[in-house]
């Protein structure tokens, strides 16, 4: 069954029907959670096409604008508001994943998807970590990646619209170059800034530095004694949720890997 989409009035507004699956047609992927597809690819140079790609565009206009807006502060005459958190740009970004896929269309996916995976590895620098909405866009970017890559639904092995003639539909060598790059990136990235999120750094610093003060003074007194030189510092807490950070950084593309790996080569990715 065809999407309709079509522009609403007062302004551009993506069709609820291309974005939002029926329970009936929403596919299980985990973590991803992303729309079924429609079953055709939109036709190059169609009105649907133009309304996605326009859709596409004035979304990541909109995401440019607001992340500059962060640094050059609040005025009420532009009307645009800047973001506060990474929450916000991922949960925006999410919106631009989901529509690409559920357009079908490798002619469209590939070169904003590529976009949006580079315009991530410079937003997300900018914000205190957020590691759920991170890896959940993460996880979406994967997908969709890995997908096109071959040609099928990673999860559910499912053909894709776009792919009736083979693989010659979807990335070229050059996109999976590229593709390779942004992957490279965004794994040394996620692992550096996670690595880097560990919350309360400064307040154990300054415990650390109070307790060789209370020593220091110990030692002036002529109070020293062996209780105080033999006692360890206090072992730090194991913390499952900041181990599980940590391993979903290192599992960032890890479809995407393999599918690389099997297009261009084993050793195609021999640093991830």
């Amino acid at each position: 069954m065809e999407d309709e989409l079509t522009p609403q009035s007062g302004g551009f507004i993506p069709p609820t029907g291309l974005l939002s699956p029926t329970l009936s047609t929403a596919s299980s992927r985990g973590a991803a959670a992303l729309p079924h597809p429609r079953q055709r690819a939109l036709n190059p140079g169609g009105s649907k096409e133009d309304i996605v790609r326009r859709y596409v565009e004035e979304t990541l206009l909109d995401v440019s604008r607001r992340y500059v807006k962060k640094f050059s502060g609040s005025d009420p005459d532009d009307g645009v508001a800047g973001y506060t958190s990474f929450i916000e740009v991922a949960k925006q970004l999410e919106e631009v994943v989901d529509m690409l896929w559920r357009s079908g269309t490798p002619f469209l996916q590939i070169p904003f998807l590529l976009k949006i995976g580079g315009d991530f590895t410079q937003y997300v620098r900018s914000f205190p970590a957020a590691p759920r909405a991170t890896f959940h866009l993460l996880d979406k970017m994967d997908h969709c990646f890995a997908s096109l890559l071959c040609g099928q639904d990673v999860e559910t092995q499912e053909a894709l619209p776009g792919f009736e003639n083979g693989l010659r539909g979807g990335m070229t060598t050059t996109d999976m170059v590229r593709c390779r790059s942004l992957v490279e990136t965004t794994r040394v990235l996620m692992v550096e800034i996670m690595s880097n999120d560990t919350g309360e750094d400064e307040d154990e610093d300054e415990d650390d530095n109070e307790d060789e003060d209370d020593d220091d003074d110990d030692d002036e007194l002529g109070l020293e004694t062996t209780a105080n030189r033999a006692e360890p510092k206090e072992r730090v807490a194991w913390d499952p949720d900041q181990d599980r950070i940590h391993l979903d950084a290192a599992r960032v593309y890890e479809k995407t890997i393999v599918q690389l790996g099997n297009r261009l080569g084993d050793g195609a990715l021999g640093s991830a």
